[in-house]
């Protein structure tokens, strides 16, 4: 199938409230259009001069999402135009965002990503360290990002169940945090997991985001 037709097949079957980001890295221009003309809206990049790039090319009311490890020396070069940063995984990084965010007149839209993976190159705070995070409360004196959820990698494996177990435990994190911290902020209902291989897992523990590359633009050329 082509990009059109796979994007319809998802979306066919995505249940309320579930919406796709298309995950275009390393992907021309072109394949994003061809989505576009789909229908698509909702498109995520790891990079920054990627993402950049395809802003400066593409029609103006696509939302981009920043999925990647972000460093903190780059988020100025997205804050004017970026829909939401799913990468959040230290205050230091958080307090960036915010200072950018507020040079660009603007409340930029965030998500702490937690490291539920067996895998060490994947990035995100552990559970312990996110309830520091909140408990440290110096997030709250930030008044242009917004907390709007959870993000999390599942391993890259074959075996579905440990990725049903990591995607539960995040579940239930994402629940604790929202009956303790943010019980009175309606913005928090955002849980960003499962991709390509894992996302109907994902959608079961309540996944919000899913985050389709493959399925959509078929294998990446890391060479271009």
């Amino acid at each position: 199938m082509g990009i059109a037709e796979e994007i319809k097949q998802i979306t066919a079957n995505l249940p309320e409230g579930v919406k796709l980001i298309a995950v275009s890295k390393f992907h021309p221009v072109e394949a994003v259009m061809e989505a576009y003309d789909a229908g698509q809206r909702l498109f995520g990049e790891n990079k920054v001069q990627e993402m950049t790039a395809k802003h400066e090319a593409l029609p103006t009311d696509i939302q981009w999402h920043f999925i990647g490890h972000l460093q903190t020396n780059k988020v100025k070069y997205i804050a004017p135009f970026v829909a939401m940063i799913h990468s959040i995984d230290s205050l230091h990084l958080l307090i960036e965002v915010n200072r950018q965010a507020e040079k660009a007149g603007r409340i930029i839209d965030c998500l702490l990503q937690l490291h539920i993976a067996h895998e060490d190159t994947k990035f995100g705070m552990t559970f312990d360290e996110c309830r520091a995070f909140l408990q440290d409360r110096a997030w709250k004196q930030l008044k242009h990002v917004r907390i709007c959820g959870l993000m999390g990698m599942g391993t890259n494996t074959d075996d579905m169940e440990q990725v049903d177990r990591e995607f539960a435990s995040l579940q239930s994190f994402f629940q604790e945090l929202k009956d303790s911290w943010f019980k009175d902020e309606p913005a928090f209902k955002e849980l960003s997991m499962g991709m390509t291989d894992d996302y109907p897992i994902a959608i079961r523990h309540g996944s919000t985001f899913i985050r389709i590359g493959t399925q959509i633009f078929g294998e990446r050329n890391y060479n271009k």
